[in-house]
């Protein structure tokens, strides 16, 4: 636990990856049917635990937004939402024109069903409290009553529950992650999927990387034609805190750069101090941008069908669920295995792909979600000058 804490997240996920591919084919049957056993049980919890983390993270979220009125906040919601609604639909329609041409149809993952897979030695059925849809909404009807009423019993009793989905999440599902990733992987490697894998994983990694910055461009496009100012200068002010959040992976870390490089962009200094804080908690075009490029990708590694419709649902819930992402590393991706299980239909092997891909990138998500909430201050200062 201190070296997660100490190395974080992602050298672990490597370390995991590169072991699963190179024990895979030289561990013996009985070896790799007790990683088999551990990823079958830690699969189950998690769909055990999806659908109370929906209910603890989104009521109180709802319910802590809703108790501040003003036609700022509103705003400011509205912008984090559609921005990265927005991203989600730049992210879909890029990843199918591009990743075809980088993940085959007819590919290793479709050859290797040909082999038995591993089967682990035994499972344990731990279903659900209710599904997620029934979470969902139970989260937002509880939230929305919670904002409006504003009773203090429930609101407390909320503020526990999430404490404890967030403890659970920071001190058993993050741990455990990198044993589950090398599981899966090893599996993989015993099926001869793995090496296709990584090498489908190089590519998507640099056209996601290439999809932020363009994404970052257009941000400040759009907030320098709304103050007539040049969005390049404006995305140059805001470097240090890309680089902080690319070195910390963690937007309530950068906080304090982000702030103070909004101000540089001349936001007022009430606006930034308000807007700052808030996009740090629910702008998070960078993540959804990420999430969506990769549950394409593995869609096609794993020639699952498709379509527009189904990623529409997917991306306008993710922006959403994303308001509601607890503040760890790989937060955003847990909080989206839900949406991932119930709307594109991912097994427990695409979700341990998704993890691996997003945990990855983890930090090229983070630097974009904060460099872009300068965009949200410029545009929310501004309506706040024109209105009466």
């Amino acid at each position: 636990m201190k070296s997660l804490k100490r190395f974080g997240l992602l050298p672990f996920i490597i370390l995991a990856i590169i072991l699963g591919v190179v024990l895979g084919g030289v561990m013996p049957i009985w070896g790799l049917r007790i990683f088999a056993t551990f990823a079958s049980l830690f699969g189950n919890f998690l769909k055990f635990i999806i659908p109370l983390i929906i209910v603890g993270l989104i009521v109180p979220a709802i319910g802590h937004i809703g108790r501040t009125a003003g036609r700022l906040l509103l705003l400011t919601i509205l912008l984090a939402y559609l921005d990265g609604a927005f991203a989600g639909f730049f992210a879909y329609l890029g990843s199918v024109k591009v990743f075809p041409g980088l993940i085959p149809a007819k590919n290793a993952v479709g050859e290797a069903g040909n082999i038995v897979p591993l089967e682990p030695f035994f499972t344990v059925e731990m279903p659900p409290v209710f599904d997620v849809v029934s979470a969902l909404l139970l989260a937002f009807t509880l939230g929305l009553g919670i904002a409006y009423f504003q009773g203090k019993y429930m609101k407390g009793f909320f503020e526990e529950f999430r404490q404890i989905v967030e403890w659970v999440i920071s001190k058993a599902i993050i741990p455990l992650l990198p044993l589950y990733i090398f599981s899966i992987f090893l599996s993989m490697s015993h099926t001869g999927e793995a090496m296709h894998v990584l090498r489908v994983f190089m590519g998507v990694i640099g056209v996601i990387f290439a999809m932020h910055l363009f994404w970052l461009i257009l941000e400040y496009s759009i907030a320098g034609l709304v103050v007539k100012r040049n969005p390049l200068r404006m995305l140059l002010t805001m470097l240090p805190a890309y680089f902080t959040a690319l070195g910390t992976s963690s937007s309530a870390a950068t906080i304090p750069v982000t702030l103070q490089r909004t101000q540089k962009l001349g936001v007022n200094d009430s606006v930034a101090s308000f807007v700052v804080p808030l996009c740090a908690t629910i702008h998070m075009p960078g993540s959804i941008l990420k999430i969506t490029s990769c549950a394409v990708a593995v869609m096609l590694m794993q020639n699952q069908a498709f379509d527009a419709g189904m990623f529409a649902a997917f991306i306008l819930s993710l922006g959403i669920m994303a308001i509601a992402a607890p503040g760890v590393p790989g937060g955003t991706i847990m909080t989206a295995l839900a949406l991932l299980q119930s709307v594109l239909g991912f097994a427990d092997t695409d979700q341990a792909l998704m993890i691996a891909l997003y945990i990855a990138m983890d930090s090229f998500g983070t630097a974009g979600n904060v460099t872009g909430d300068g965009a949200i201050a410029v545009i929310v200062d501004c309506f706040r000058q024109k209105a009466p």
